[in-house]
């Protein structure tokens, strides 16, 4: 007990000191070691690690799982080392009500065989968005949260020993100053003529005294300063290893990008099954017409003709009015620059080629989708998401 008060002092005393140096140099009344430029540099770019990582890894968590209760209780569920019960995505409850409803209108009817179709691919985009979840929380998350709650604790641990190392360098530093100026005063030479003979005795005492004095505050001073070189290279290992992090969190950033892609590759694989299956059976289910795909392949994703109506007009009614006759207005074409090649669909259409230039120009009642572009003797529709305008 008597080891644990004394021990207890002994660290209350060294806090106090420690308070004091900082208080004295915040305050500008005692002097700092200062580190080198390069650590300086070390310790701003962990620092700017740590304060991204941390606003990626909050914001990938709510972009995951926008529920704040659900990830309230998944955090709990981690913090007492259980395993998170099995959630049901939104895609899949929705399934379920659809297929439950189902069976109430008759699966042979047509709102009923409907609901059992898209009830059946909101949960295949259920089971994708799951495994979507599991990917990017094990290749993305927890490396995220692993640098978070491992490397940087150790991190910062080091760096608060190096601080105390630090200032407990400058508190030697400021008592060897001292112990010079009091050794050096009473070094000084009396005035033999004003000082009694016992002052002279007085004085070689204290000259002694201080001798010891300034001995001990330097070897403190050389303690302290191989202390605080060696936590400094210890500090420095740890700040340089965040090249590494980095290197290793693009790779997760990668592998995070893959998983995305994948699952809205499936969802949108998934969405054309649907669209097709309910395209081919609009002669038995009356669908509304925006329903119906063209199943031709796009040449891009933008392709407006990608989702054309089969039943639907063609956005420039080719009957009431003949590309040949389409005459330019006396004003308002302009220049276009093509970005991506495009195939003409039928004889109305335009083939284009990227970066060729071409004039456009709309006429009434056309598709806002759509311009009358002309390439020399060739006239015909052009889509606009192919085209940048030029001024």
């Amino acid at each position: 007990m008597d080891f644990n008060v004394r021990k207890l002092a002994a660290d209350a005393g060294i806090f106090f000191s420690r308070a004091v140096q900082f208080t004295e140099e915040k305050l500008g009344q005692a002097e700092k070691t200062e580190l080198d430029t390069h650590f300086e540099n070390l310790l701003s770019r962990a620092d700017c690690t740590k304060n991204w990582t941390e606003k990626i890894y909050r914001q990938t968590e709510v972009l995951l799982q926008p529920n704040p209760g659900a990830r309230i209780e998944e955090f709990l569920y981690e913090k007492l080392d259980r395993k998170v019960p099995p959630r049901p995505t939104n895609g899949e409850i929705l399934s379920q009500f659809m297929l439950e409803a189902a069976k109430e209108f008759g699966p042979g009817t047509p709102y009923g065989s409907t609901l059992i179709k898209v009830g059946d691919c909101q949960r295949r985009l259920g089971g994708a968005e799951r495994e979507f979840l599991q990917s990017s929380s094990i290749s993305f998350l927890t490396p995220l949260r692993n640098f978070l709650e491992g490397d940087w604790r150790t991190i910062s641990k080091e760096r608060r020993l190096l601080e105390n190392r630090r200032l407990d360098l400058d508190a030697c530093k400021a008592r060897l100053k001292k112990a010079k100026a009091a050794e050096a005063k009473a070094t000084a030479v009396p005035d033999f003529q004003e000082t009694r003979p016992r002052n002279y005795v007085l004085s070689a005492s204290a000259s002694a005294l201080w001798n010891e004095e300034l001995d001990k505050a330097e070897h403190e001073l050389r303690v302290a300063q191989t202390e605080f070189d060696r936590q400094a290279e210890v500090t420095r290992l740890l700040l340089e290893g965040i090249s590494s992090t980095h290197v290793n969190h693009l790779r997760c950033l990668c592998e995070f990008v893959e998983a995305q892609a994948m699952y809205y590759n499936q969802c949108h694989k998934y969405m054309q099954e649907l669209q097709k299956e309910l395209g081919s059976s609009s002669g038995d289910i009356r669908c509304p017409d925006s329903l119906e795909v063209n199943c031709q392949p796009a040449g891009s994703p933008t392709d407006p003709s990608a989702f054309v109506p089969l039943n639907s007009p063609s956005p420039l009614e080719t009957d009431a009015l003949q590309i040949e006759e389409v005459q330019p207005p006396a004003s308002g074409t302009r220049k276009a620059k093509v970005l991506y090649d495009y195939d003409a669909g039928d004889s109305s259409e335009l083939s284009l080629r990227a970066d060729e230039l071409i004039t456009v120009y709309t006429v009434p009642g056309m598709d806002s989708d759509w311009l009358i572009g002309e390439r020399g003797n060739l006239k015909g529709k052009v889509p606009v998401t192919y085209l940048e305008l030029l001024s």
